[in-house]
Order: structure tokens, then sequence, then C-alpha cells
């Protein structure tokens, strides 16, 4: 089996102290190491559509919830991890480029509905197949048995506790 550095450090802390039991480190560092590459990737991907990683979250949070696309403010904000101020922020940059519309909400007259614009509908559209293609091309190596099982077995230690939100 070819190696990686991560074999490396494991090897270099096994030599220094033997007692140290290390494969757990080796997992984490292996996937703190994609989390930045797959970060890369998405940023490097969503850049043809003049898109942020942050504006992408946002739309595919509204996209996701079917029609009419849209979501009060703060549903928004929990959806996507963020604080309520973050969150205004980012609707406001959103609402300039005309993805996104705002207006009051009815049930709560201190907040307010966002919705998908047509051309932020598209937007998203585009972006979710560019996404989708850098995550087939990040997974080559691998065929569709070990991505089913290396997504349950991320799956389940995500459920021990370390879950964040999630950005899809």
């Amino acid at each position: 089996m070819k190696t990686d550095a991560v074999d490396d450090i494991l090897e270099q802390w096994s030599e220094e102290c033997p007692e140290l039991e290390t494969e757990s480190l080796g997992v984490v560092i292996r996937i703190m190491s994609l989390s930045r590459a797959f970060l890369r990737q998405a940023t490097e991907a969503l850049a043809p559509l003049d898109l942020e990683l942050f504006e992408y979250d946002v739309l595919s949070a509204l996209r996701r919830q079917g029609r009419p696309y849209a979501l009060p403010a703060t549903g928004l904000a929990k959806a996507t991890g963020l604080s309520s101020g973050a969150m205004t922020n980012r609707i406001d940059r959103l609402e300039e480029r005309s993805l996104v519309t705002r207006k009051p909400d009815k049930s709560d007259r201190r907040g307010v509905i966002v919705s998908l614009t047509i051309q932020g509908k598209r937007a998203i559209d585009d972006a979710i197949e560019l996404r989708l293609d850098a995550a087939d091309e990040s997974l080559k190596g691998l065929n569709a048995r070990e991505i089913g099982d290396l997504a349950s077995l991320l799956r389940k230690v995500r459920l021990t506790g370390t879950e964040e939100v999630e950005t899809a």
C-alpha cells in the first residue's frame, strides 16, 4: 500500500514515543487536510460563476427548500450555521447581486423572508452541477461501494458529537 505524509508523521511519533497509539490522529489529520483541499476545490469550482462559497451556501439552503425557494432569515441563518448579523451581511450582498430578495415576514413583524430570484435559482442550479463534478473528481480513486462505505463511516463519526452545521 502507498504511504502518504501522514504516515511519515505517525512513524516519527512511533519512533520517538512507541507507547503512543496514533491511528486516530492519522485519521483526523487526513480529514483536516482533505477539508482544506475540498474548500479550495469548492472555491475553484464556483469561480467561473463568480460565486463565493458563502454565497453558494445561502443559495443552496434556499434552493433545497423547494418552491417557493424561501426561508425566514432566522431559518436561513440556522441552516447555514451563522449568526443573524452575519446572515444579514450575506443577504445584503446577495440582494445587491439580484440573487435573492427579501420581504417582510407576515408572521413576524421583525423578520424577513429571503427568496431566490430567477437569477439566483439559475446560479445555484449551475453551481450544484459544478460542485458535484468537483466532488466526483475528488473521489475518482474510489469505486461506488467504497464511496458508500466512506460516507457511512464519516456519518458515524459526525453522529458521535463532533457534528457541525452542514453545507451543500
